[in-house]
């Protein structure tokens, strides 16, 4: 999607920024939305935090700085609340009565509170084996929710073919016919660990792959700052991150191909599950020309990298986080990442959201006295 971004001095359109709303509402200059997009009913997602994670980079080598952009802030959750806000922007435009998705999880839930705040309808389709968590979260803001038989690209089909039938009519479906405005919103990450770093690009940034939208217009919106004028143009490296159990992108990247071949989804990771991603083959482009990788972890690895995550942070990721934890992991210990400089991991999603995949009790359980506490070995810990 290609829309004129404002021309001028590039200090001043820092402090136009600077002096913005807490929420990505401060880059509508940058982005397909009216100019008084602020004061309509929303969620106002964004400028969620970027964590120093110093004692990440300890256990990982890092020694250049390691940042995590924890977009579980976001208002339900996880970073579908940006592209959904600028998909509901387009919806308006457009007339549209209700608004819909195919989703993994995430943007079920986003797609429902947005609606439900905005006034529209909602109706949103998933596969019928998601994580209790995010089926409870799509379903309790009152829109229908949906369960299709089969994985997401079967839910992605569908979703397709009802655009084109009269069933869908005055249906927005924010990744499908709203699609080019949803991506847009995926921008403003880049924006965001942009200006948090100082108006600075990263040396390096990991990123989750699911479509592999939200990679390519990080790229994307990295290109606008410097071409603004707003940060220094430098090199800067992106590196993708798969759950083995879903992994075509990371495949074809290690193979040295151009084609990314469909497979079928089998990992916890299910925010990442799309085992035909459509923007694959642009993900590919952007690795090898920025001097990035992609690498897939398994999903015993992508456990340890949440738990990681949580123990050295106090950050609780779902499984997509400790998809980008683990790999970061895996491309410093095999020196394809490099520790002396700074990097970017993103937390994509709340790990509230994806309890299965680290399920735990009490690690002791004992009497309520003193003697009973000091008998399990505890009081000296």
């Amino acid at each position: 999607m290609a829309y004129e971004l404002p021309a001028g001095d590039p200090e001043a359109l820092r402090r136009r920024i600077e002096s913005g709303p807490q929420n990505i509402w401060r880059y509508a200059p940058l982005l397909p939305v009216p100019a008084d997009v602020a004061d309509k009913p929303g969620l106002n997602p964004g400028f969620t935090k970027l964590v120093k994670a110093d004692n990440l980079a300890r256990e990982l080598g890092v020694t250049g700085g390691l940042y995590v952009k924890d977009d579980s802030g976001n208002p339900t959750h996880s970073f579908k609340d940006r592209v959904v806000a600028i998909a509901v922007e387009a919806a308006r435009a457009f007339g549209f009565t209700t608004l819909s998705c195919s989703s993994t999880g995430n943007l079920a839930g986003a797609v429902g509170a947005a609606a439900a705040r905005a006034g529209f309808k909602s109706c949103v389709f998933i596969p019928h084996d998601l994580e209790a968590g995010k089926v409870v979260m799509a379903a309790v803001y009152g829109g229908d929710l949906v369960g299709i038989e089969g994985t997401y690209d079967d839910v992605n089909r569908f979703c397709s073919e009802l655009i084109g039938d009269p069933l869908g009519e005055g249906w927005g479906f924010v990744n499908v016919n709203l699609r080019p405005y949803y991506g847009e919103g995926s921008k403003t990450l880049a924006y965001e660990i942009c200006e948090q770093l100082g108006w600075r690009l990263p040396d390096q940034i990991v990123v989750p792959i699911a479509s592999g939208s939200q990679l390519t217009k990080i790229d994307k919106g990295l290109k606008e700052l410097i071409a603004l004028g707003l940060v220094e143009d430098r090199p800067y490296k992106i590196f993708g991150a798969q759950a083995e159990g879903c992994s075509p992108v990371s495949r074809a990247f290690k193979d040295g191909q151009d084609v990314v071949r469909p497979v079928k989804p089998d990992t916890i990771a299910k925010s990442l599950a799309i085992g035909n991603p459509a923007d694959g083959p642009y993900v590919l482009d952007i690795a090898r020309r920025t001097g990035g990788a992609v690498e897939d972890v398994t999903d015993a690895e992508i456990v340890d990298a949440i738990r990681l995550l949580a123990r050295t942070e106090g950050i609780f990721a779902e499984t997509a986080g400790g998809v980008t934890v683990g790999v970061t992991r895996k491309l410093v210990e095999s020196g394809v990442l490099d520790p002396s400089l700074t990097t970017v991991v993103l937390n994509t999603g709340d790990g509230l959201k994806t309890l299965d995949a680290v399920a735990a009790g009490p690690t002791v359980t004992i009497r309520p006295s003193l003697a009973a506490f000091r008998d399990a070995g505890l009081a000296a810990v």
